[in-house]
């Protein structure tokens, strides 16, 4: 245990694991948050779906030779964010046909499109890398430290300063409408954060893994607290820990980033569940 804790500190002296902590920390806090809302509103399958959207997004940025991705992956993926959660006066769309369309088709119209325009020799181990977010968490960049950092100070203000709105849209949307919460326009906001969130985690923990990351920390949390806030603070310690358990594990073992911090949250949400029918 000392020689391990001790090659960790070592790491820890590199500014790319340094930017890895920060980001991986930073993004697993706003996942939370967003978990809590799109798990209590049933729409636990947005977040798959849009990193899907996402990975499409970014063949099109690589088809069409942008230096940055973010360029059309962030427009890309909001559009998409907006038709999902606005058609169908505010709910998802009728039936989860054009859901799964969209997920499916963005999917493999991406892969498609990467084998088409590729130049790179490893095809292979750059789309698992996209998909697993196996290194892309330690390559970043001090820009995109910033970016993150931005995107988590927007998403904890928007939470806190609309808490009250959020709570009554999650629990009862007609009683906001008539108490005169503007739903369209908090559709509206949580589509671009949802979008924004996605993107972002998609270099933590890959493009088929983001629904985990903001899924597992609110449904594990559900297992211990029955009210809306005491979910929503037990989930941002239970992902901040989880993410950064799991890149520890990752760093020190050698294991993929991304699929290390699903495993560390599928454990907990096992602890929590032995743990809810003990009690």
């Amino acid at each position: 245990m000392p020689d391990l804790l001790e090659t960790f500190l070592n790491y820890l002296q590199y500014g790319f694991v340094q930017r890895a902590f920060v980001v991986g920390i930073l993004i697993s806090l706003c996942a939370s948050l967003l978990g809590v809302m799109l798990v209590f509103r049933r729409f636990s399958y947005l977040g798959d779906s849009l990193s899907h959207v996402a990975f499409g997004a970014m063949a099109i940025a690589a088809a069409l030779n942008f230096t940055d991705d973010l360029l059309v992956m962030l427009p890309v993926t909001i559009l998409c964010a907006v038709f999902l959660l606005r058609s169908g006066n505010g709910t998802l769309v009728k039936g989860d046909a054009s859901i799964a369309m969209m997920s499916v088709g963005s999917l493999a119209m991406g892969y498609l499109l990467m084998n088409l325009f590729s130049k790179k020799a490893n095809l292979s181990g750059d789309v698992c890398s996209t998909l697993f977010g196996s290194t892309s968490i330690l390559t970043l960049s001090s820009f995109d430290t910033v970016l993150c950092a931005s995107l988590s100070v927007a998403v904890i203000l928007f939470f806190v300063l609309f808490y009250n709105s959020i709570f009554a849209i999650i629990f009862d949307e007609t009683f906001a409408k008539a108490s005169g919460v503007k739903v369209e326009r908090f559709n509206l906001v949580m589509a671009i954060v949802t979008a924004a969130v996605i993107v972002f985690a998609m270099r933590l923990v890959g493009s088929l893994l983001v629904s985990a990351l903001i899924i597992f920390p609110t449904v594990s949390a559900m297992r211990l607290f029955k009210s809306f806030w005491g979910v929503t603070l037990c989930a941002v310690v239970l992902s901040v820990f989880c993410t950064a358990i799991g890149i520890v594990v990752a760093i020190l073992v050698g294991t993929p980033v991304g699929s290390t911090i699903v495993a560390v949250n599928i454990l907990i949400f096992a602890l929590t569940s032995i743990f809810r029918r003990v009690k």
